[in-house]
C-alpha cells in the first residue's frame, strides 16, 4: 500500500514540475520574442491585439487582404517564393500605437539564396528585348492603379503621414511605370564621327547586373519604384532593402510585382526584397556581384554606404538629406508664398528630404510674411492621418520626438526666438506618443542647429537686406544641396536664381515650394545631398554600362592621332 503511495505521490510531484516548466518556458519564450522585437517599433507592449478603432474604421484590414499582407509576413522573397529565418519585426503604426503586422527578417543564408537567384535571373531577364521588359512595367502600373486605394492606406497607416500624401506616392510609382514604358524604346546610344577613315565610333548601354535598393521610411514605397521601374527596363534585376520601419510596405509591393511575373512566367529573383537592419544592409553594400547601390538615407547613412561600395570600386546612387529653403523677395505674392511654405515645412510632418526647413526673406517684407506664415500656422489640424480633414499626421517614432525636442531646445540655446511654440500632444487620439506641433523659430543661418537637418516639423526664419545674391548666398550657406525656391515676380531675380551664380541645388523653383517633384525631371542634389540623380530625364543612364565601340569597314588599319607603325 506504501508503495503505491509512493508512487502516485511521485506522479502528482511530476506533473506540478511539468505545469511549472511550461509556465517557465513560456515566460522564456515571451521575454526572448520581446527582446526580438525591433525597438523603433515599439509603442505599447500591452497592445497585444492587431490593430485598433480606426484601423477598423479606415479598413486597413480589407487593404491589407487586398494587399496579400499576413500577421506574420516572410521578410525575404525572390518572387512568388518567400522565406525568411531571422528575428521578427513588429510593425506599430505611429498613428495610433496599435500593431499592424510582423516580419520576418534576413539572415546570412536568406541572402545568399536570394543573390544566387537574382544573379541567375539577370542572364535570362537581359535577353527578353527592353520593350518587352516594359510591357511587364506596364503591367506592373495597371495593377497599381487597381490597387491604389490599399496600397495608399497602407503607406498613410504604417508610415503616418496623410491619407492623401499616401495616395500620391502611389501615384508616383503610376508615373514612374508611364515613364519608364516609354523609355524601355528610347535606350538611345549615339554615333560618333571616327577621325580614321572607313571607321565609325558609337555608344551604347547594357544592363549593369543586379542592382541593390536601400529605401527609407519617409517614401516607404515610390524610392523603389523609381528605381526599379527603370533599372528593370535597363535589363536589371532588383534586390531591395526596405526600412525596418515600414517593413509591411515592403511586403506589399513584393506581393503586387511577384503576381506580375507569375503571370508572364518569369524567373524568380527579378525582383527580390530582404528585409532587417543596418547589417543587413551591409550584405548589399559589401557584396561585389552588386556593381550598383542606389541608396536613400540620411547624410550619416551615405557617407558609410558611399564608402564601403567605393572600396570595393562599385558605384553608388545616393539620395541624402536636405536644409531646402525659399527666398522670399519684396515682390513675392502671398497667394503663393503661404501655401507653398506650409506644406512644404509641415507636409509629411515635415519628413521629407525636400520638406521647406528655412525661409529667408527680404527685410522690408519680413514682418508681413512672418504674420502671415504664424497664422496660417494656427489654422492646422494635427491628428489621424487616414482622416483627410487633418493636415499633419505623426512622426515615424519616439527617436524622432525626440530628436525634434532636443532640436528646439539647440535652436533656443544658441539663441533662437520661438515665435509658434513646439511640443508632444498627448490625450485622446495621440496615444501613440508621435504626435506633434509644427514649430516656427526665427533664427541666423550660422547656427549650428541651422546647419543641420531635423527631420521633423521646425521652420527657421531669417532676413535678408539688398540684392538677391545676398539671399542666395545665405540659401547656398549649408552643406546640403537638394531642393530650393525663389518666391519673386522680379525676371531678373528668378533668371538670375536659376543662373550658374544662383541656386547650388539640384532642385531649383520659382514660384512653387521646395516639396513635391514630378517624375518627368531628374531628383536628386548636389554636395552633401549625395549628387544622385533617379526618376526622370536620363537618370536611367546609371542603371547600365556605357560602352564605345569602333568598327573599321575599310581594307585598311589607320591608327588614331595619326601613328604610324608600319611593319
Amino acid at each position: 500500500m506504501y508503495h503505491w503511495f509512493e508512487k502516485l505521490r511521485c506522479f502528482a510531484i511530476v506533473k506540478v514540475f511539468l505545469k511549472l516548466f511550461k509556465v517557465s518556458v513560456r515566460i522564456i519564450l515571451d521575454s526572448t520574442f520581446n527582446l526580438l522585437v525591433s525597438s523603433r517599433q515599439i509603442f505599447n507592449l500591452k497592445n497585444t491585439e492587431y490593430m485598433g478603432v480606426i484601423a477598423k474604421d479606415f479598413g486597413i484590414k480589407e487593404a491589407l487582404k487586398k494587399l496579400g499582407v499576413k500577421d506574420l509576413n516572410d521578410g525575404t522573397s525572390t518572387g512568388s517564393m518567400s522565406f525568411s529565418n531571422g528575428e521578427v519585426i513588429n510593425s506599430y503604426s505611429p498613428v495610433d500605437g496599435q500593431l499592424i503586422g510582423r516580419v520576418k527578417t534576413t539572415t546570412r543564408a536568406d541572402y545568399d539564396k536570394v543573390m544566387e537567384t537574382a544573379t541567375k535571373a539577370f542572364l535570362s531577364w537581359r535577353d527578353m528585348p527592353a520593350p518587352q521588359r516594359g510591357e511587364i512595367v506596364r503591367q506592373f502600373g495597371n495593377k497599381l492603379r487597381d490597387l491604389k486605394e490599399p496600397l495608399g492606406k497602407l503607406v498613410s497607416y504604417e508610415m503616418g503621414k496623410s491619407l492623401q500624401e499616401g495616395y500620391g506616392e502611389v501615384q508616383e510609382m503610376i508615373d514612374i511605370c508611364d515613364f519608364a514604358v516609354g523609355l524601355s524604346r528610347q535606350l538611345n546610344g549615339q554615333t560618333i564621327p571616327s577621325e580614321r577613315p572607313g571607321h565609325v565610333m558609337r555608344e551604347q548601354w547594357h544592363p549593369i547586373g543586379v542592382v541593390g535598393i536601400i529605401s527609407a521610411f519617409n517614401f516607404p514605397v515610390a524610392v523603389w519604384a523609381w528605381n526599379t521601374a527603370l533599372a528593370w527596363i535597363c535589363g536589371d534585376v532588383c534586390v531591395w532593402k526596405a526600412s525596418e520601419k515600414a517593413p509591411l510596405c515592403a511586403v506589399a509591393c513584393q506581393n503586387i510585382i511577384a503576381e506580375i511575373l507569375k503571370n508572364n512566367n518569369l524567373p524568380e529573383g527579378i525582383s527580390s526584397i530582404i528585409n532587417g537592419d543596418y547589417k543587413v544592409g551591409e550584405m548589399l553594400t559589401t557584396d561585389t556581384r552588386i556593381p550598383l547601390i542606389s541608396a536613400t538615407g540620411s547624410t550619416r547613412m551615405g557617407r558609410i554606404v558611399g564608402a564601403t561600395v567605393a572600396e570595393r570600386f562599385g558605384k553608388s546612387l545616393l539620395e541624402l538629406g536636405g536644409n531646402n529653403a525659399i527666398i522670399i523677395t519684396p515682390t513675392a505674392d502671398l497667394k503663393v508664398v503661404v501655401p507653398g511654405a506650409v506644406f512644404g515645412a509641415v507636409g509629411t510632418c515635415g519628413q521629407r528630404c525636400t520638406s521647406t526647413r528655412r525661409l529667408i526673406i527680404h527685410e522690408s517684407v519680413y514682418a508681413k510674411v512672418r504674420d502671415a506664415i504664424v497664422g496660417a500656422y494656427g489654422q492646422l489640424t494635427i491628428g489621424n492621418p487616414l482622416d483627410e480633414t487633418n493636415h499633419i499626421g505623426p512622426l515615424i517614432d519616439h527617436d524622432s520626438v525626440n530628436t525634434y525636442l532636443s532640436a528646439i531646445e539647440k535652436a533656443k540655446t544658441e539663441g533662437g526666438n520661438v515665435l509658434v511654440e513646439g511640443g508632444v500632444l498627448k490625450g485622446e487620439g495621440y496615444e501613440s506618443g508621435c504626435y506633434v506641433k509644427p514649430a516656427i523659430i526665427e533664427a541666423k543661418n550660422h547656427f549650428d542647429i541651422v546647419q543641420h537637418e531635423t527631420f521633423a516639423p521646425i521652420l527657421y526664419l531669417m532676413t535678408y537686406s539688398g540684392d538677391v545674391e545676398n539671399a542666395i548666398a545665405k540659401q547656398n550657406g549649408v552643406a546640403q544641396g537638394l531642393s530650393s525656391a525663389i518666391m519673386t515676380n522680379e525676371m531678373k531675380e528668378a533668371e538670375k536664381f536659376l543662373s550658374y551664380a544662383g541656386s547650388d541645388c539640384g532642385i531649383a523653383n520659382v514660384n512653387i515650394g521646395t516639396s513635391g517633384a514630378e517624375i518627368g525631371g531628374a531628383f536628386g542634389g548636389e554636395k552633401e545631398t549625395g549628387g544622385g540623380r533617379e526618376s526622370g530625364s536620363d537618370a536611367w543612364k546609371v542603371y547600365m554600362r556605357r560602352q564605345t565601340n569602333t568598327v573599321n569597314y575599310s581594307d585598311e588599319l589607320p591608327l588614331a592621332q595619326g601613328i604610324k607603325f608600319d611593319l
